[in-house]
């Protein structure tokens, strides 16, 4: 019986050194050997956390000694290595967003089956403490009904979305610019929490990066759900001060704020009687959680653990492949209103999926901007 689950990293840029620096601890989780087309970025993490170094990837898919991987690829190649990874029977932890389009999505999900193994999306806002007491707010009725939902999400990628050659914020290899890069962790926390997006409208900025190549630098997305609450995600790629994530909920009965760079992220105010001593007040329930960056090393800690338990205990992961591919979908939809300047629906979205295919949403999308 598989008592530790043994990874082999395929990437090692700043993600992979996230999960590294996560697991170093880790009763469950050994990293043992790590690839990257640049050899001295493997090297780099490799020397850090004692791992052994492949010069080819199929190497870490050939080998005995590892029983799972984790991809910290640039978005294109998702889906790729990710069916390679299933033919040779390794489960995969892969990062996201899980790929570029939704034909891409369905690929990895037939590839993990058909090859019997555990496919889980790195999505570490799905698994931050924080959020997770959100949610419980809301299973519990202490703010009512949410009406209204606010998200942001803002980081400094400048120095690599000025490199032309550059992968970052390139519609081919990233699937887009900040919309696919940082707006898909939003879409996945509130499509968990609120449901499904019914229709949303999207507009697209370089205010910094004006690159040719490069899409969207800065973008903000209204959205309706259809369970009613209407909503807005902006996310920024040119933001000089610490990476920072916020949600914002409104209900008939009261206001959950939530903000990584608080020690304590999390603030309710609550009108309903199930509130207790903490009714008609601002409160900050104790949750795990420090700011940027070790709420990045919480999140990814609570992550991977939890697929390695899948793993070894033959369960499926709670953030399955499907709720990822939604999140992605939803980003297509801001892509699809921002090339046709009208409100886009799951319909339409369905529609160009089945006619041109999704790939040709963030086809062009770099010359999108307002």
């Amino acid at each position: 019986m598989m008592k530790q689950v043994k990874f082999g990293v395929l990437g090692c840029g700043t993600a992979a050194h996230f999960h590294a620096a996560a697991c170093k601890n880790s009763r469950n989780i050994k990293l043992v050997s790590a690839f990257d087309v640049k050899y001295e970025n493997a090297k780099k993490l490799a020397d850090i956390y004692n791992l052994t170094v492949s010069r080819n990837y199929q190497d870490i898919l050939k080998s005995d000694e590892v029983d799972a991987v984790l991809i910290t690829l640039p978005h294109f190649l998702h889906n790729d290595f990710t069916v390679e990874a299933a033919e040779t029977g390794k489960h995969i932890l892969c990062e996201k967003p899980m790929a570029s389009t939704l034909e891409e999505c369905d690929n990895m999900i037939k590839a993990a089956k058909k090859g019997g193994v555990k496919l889980m999306i790195a999505e570490n806002h799905r698994f931050l403490p924080a959020h997770k007491l959100i949610k419980k707010v809301l299973e519990e009725g202490l703010i009512g009904t949410p009406i209204l939902v606010r998200g942001y999400e803002g980081v400094d990628e400048t120095p690599d979305l000025s490199k032309p050659e550059h992968w970052k914020g390139s519609p081919e290899k990233a699937g887009g610019g900040v919309l696919m890069d940082a707006a898909v962790h939003k879409f996945a926390i509130l499509n968990w929490m609120l449901g499904d997006v019914a229709l949303a409208y999207c507009w697209l900025a370089k205010q910094m990066i004006k690159l040719e190549n490069k899409a969207d630098d800065n973008a903000m997305m209204f959205m309706k759900f259809e369970n009613g609450c209407i909503g807005e995600v902006v996310v920024s790629d040119t933001v000089f001060s610490p990476p920072n994530n916020r949600l914002e909920f409104y209900g008939t009965k009261g206001t959950i704020l939530e903000d990584h760079s608080w020690t304590k992220p999390v603030q309710i105010f609550s009108t309903v009687i199930e509130a207790g001593e903490n009714r008609y007040q601002w409160y900050s329930p104790e949750v795990e959680h420090e700011p940027f960056p070790m709420y990045y090393i919480i999140s990814f800690r609570h992550e991977d653990e939890h697929f390695a338990e899948c793993v070894l205990e033959g369960k499926e992961p709670v953030f399955a492949p499907e709720e990822a591919k939604k999140a992605v979908a939803v980003v297509l939809l801001g892509y699809l209103s921002a090339k046709t300047g009208k409100i886009a629906t799951p319909a339409d979205l369905e529609k160009m999926a089945s006619t041109k295919g999704t790939r040709s949403i963030i086809e062009g999308v770099e010359k999108i901007s307002i």
